[in-house]
């Protein structure tokens, strides 16, 4: 067993920390405060290859695997979860077009993202509807040569800056099978029709941009359909395991950037005449939070491993990364309020703020506790 991450790897890594370090750090408090998309930084960020990051390089990406992206994620979100998720955000979706999107469909759409023209995002959460994405309920019909798109999606990423989203719409109600009626369609955001509603007010990653979506009467070409009729819902779920990967280590980013400022803060603190550090009871919480956030990146690369080699229990591995990373995420961001005290609790320090942006983790693409389901579900070979 091969524990070691490539020259190449290492390479990225010490490139994207540099970036993170550099730009991302100095900023990452105002863009939190005023809830605003960093679009300076995602233009520095495509610039080095990060928008496109695992965009093929015949489109104009990068061509990253899987454990490239997920190192790459955990020092952007090291430096901080908000900046870092909007700029690596950007072709959020994307990986739909990918693997099952036409020629023409690859060729139109991805090289803007992968040079940071364009943003995309992904909807399929609706009012109604989150964990359950069978029940979506927004329609596509066809009428003629055109799909006709009506229905709301929400706490969508990018919402109200994307130019284009692949939306998950209900196209065959009468079709056999829970899961066959689904397709995937590209929706432009300059289509008559279409509307996007700012999400302001959340508790973490404000930096990301979030948006209730509206489709009244959106028509589109029949071409914008993303592979075949009916098949969106298992599309979907290929994409999830990829997709639940990467907020694993968006975890493992969040963790290791809590850890690293709960440490650097043990060290200069002083209390009863000697930092903080020196107290066992730091030492044991720091010990935790070092051995927790290892083991996540562990099982994390693992998952990444198997995206990359399709490997049988990717669902699986992936499910576990995601809800272990996700908890260590969350407590790890916990300890570190915790050890600073009540400098933790003010913008002051970043502690606060990691500690606001790791809960997310724990709900998009899937909560803790469908994850929890589709362990067992994948343990006791059930299925759908």
């Amino acid at each position: 067993m091969n524990f070691e991450i490539t020259d190449e790897q290492q390479q990225i890594r010490d490139e994207v920390r540099r970036f993170a370090e550099n730009e991302i750090k100095p900023v990452a408090k105002e863009y939190d405060r005023e809830e605003k998309t960093p679009h300076d930084l995602i233009e520095k960020g495509a610039e080095m290859g990060l928008t496109g990051a695992q965009i093929p390089i015949e489109y104009g990406g990068a061509g990253y695997d899987a454990l490239d992206v997920a190192i790459i994620i955990e020092e952007m979100y090291a430096a901080d979860p908000g900046v870092g998720g909007a700029i690596l955000g950007t072709a959020f979706g994307s990986e739909a077009i990918v693997g099952f999107g036409t020629e023409e469909q690859k060729e139109k759409y991805l090289p803007p993202l992968a040079n940071g023209e364009k943003i995309m995002g992904s909807a399929i959460s609706e009012p109604d509807t989150g964990s359950d994405v069978s029940s979506v309920s927004t329609r596509a019909e066809k009428d003629g040569d055109e799909w006709v798109v009506n229905g709301n999606k929400m706490w969508i990423t990018n919402g109200s800056v994307g130019d284009f989203f692949v939306v998950l719409c209900e196209t065959d109600p009468d079709a056999d099978g829970r899961y066959n009626g689904f397709s995937q369609i590209i929706v432009e955001s300059d289509r008559d029709g279409f509307e996007a509603d700012k999400i302001t007010g959340k508790l973490g990653i404000r930096a990301s941009d979030t948006a209730e979506l509206i489709f009244d009467d959106v028509r589109v070409p029949e071409e914008n359909l993303v592979g075949n009729r009916g098949m969106g819902f298992l599309q979907q779920m290929q994409f999830f395991d990829e997709t639940r990967t990467q907020v694993a280590a968006q975890g493992v980013g969040i963790a290791k950037g809590a850890a690293e400022r709960a440490l650097e803060y043990a060290q200069e603190r002083e209390q009863f005449g000697q930092p903080i550090g020196e107290f066992q009871a730091i030492q044991h919480k720091l010990s935790d939070m070092f051995t927790r956030t290892e083991a996540a990146r562990n099982l994390t690369y693992k998952s990444a491993w198997s995206v990359d080699h399709e490997e049988e229990q990717l669902t699986q591995l992936a499910s576990m990364a995601k809800e272990y990373a996700s908890r260590v995420a969350v407590d790890v961001a916990n300890e570190t309020v915790q050890i600073h005290g009540g400098a933790g609790y003010v913008d002051d320090f970043d502690a606060e703020r990691f500690y606001r942006d790791s809960k997310i983790t724990q709900i998009y693409e899937g909560t803790t506790e469908i994850q929890k389901n589709i362990i067992a579900r994948e343990l006791l070979g059930k299925g759908f």
